[in-house]
């Protein structure tokens, strides 16, 4: 791994199971996650995914990537357009920088309405 490297894509469809399942998950009980009527109350035209199954998807991106060994040493994230169900989420990265055994990997999660998800992952790859 070296500075520049680039990760392949990663699509991931926005499934209204998987926004529902992520919040049941990380106990996120918030209507705007798996009521669409009161979601549509509260000016979302559906239910939207909540940032912690957005930051285990990063997690999943950079692991996958990285092998079984890689450790996640902190990940910074700002989410942008939400995540509704039919669209598509697709996770880039490119790595930023690297010292030793460790990397900052700077991600991208777009979807249909523009960046769901910015921010980095410092990972370590041990030997």
């Amino acid at each position: 791994m070296k500075p520049g490297d680039r990760l392949p894509p990663l699509e991931i469809p926005i499934t209204r199971t998987l926004i529902v399942a992520g919040a049941i998950a990380s106990r996120d009980y918030q209507d705007v996650h798996h009521d669409p009527d009161l979601a549509r109350q509260k000016g979302s035209p559906d239910v939207f995914m909540n940032i912690l199954t957005t930051n285990g998807l990063i997690g999943r991106y950079i692991t996958d990537h990285f092998g079984p060994r890689a450790e996640l040493r902190r990940v910074a994230i700002r989410l942008g357009a939400p995540n509704h169900p039919g669209d598509t989420m697709v996770l880039t990265g490119t790595v930023e920088e690297v010292d030793g055994d460790t990397a900052t990997v700077r991600v991208v999660g777009a979807n249909g309405l523009g960046a769901h998800v910015t921010g980095t992952v410092t990972v370590r790859v041990p030997a």
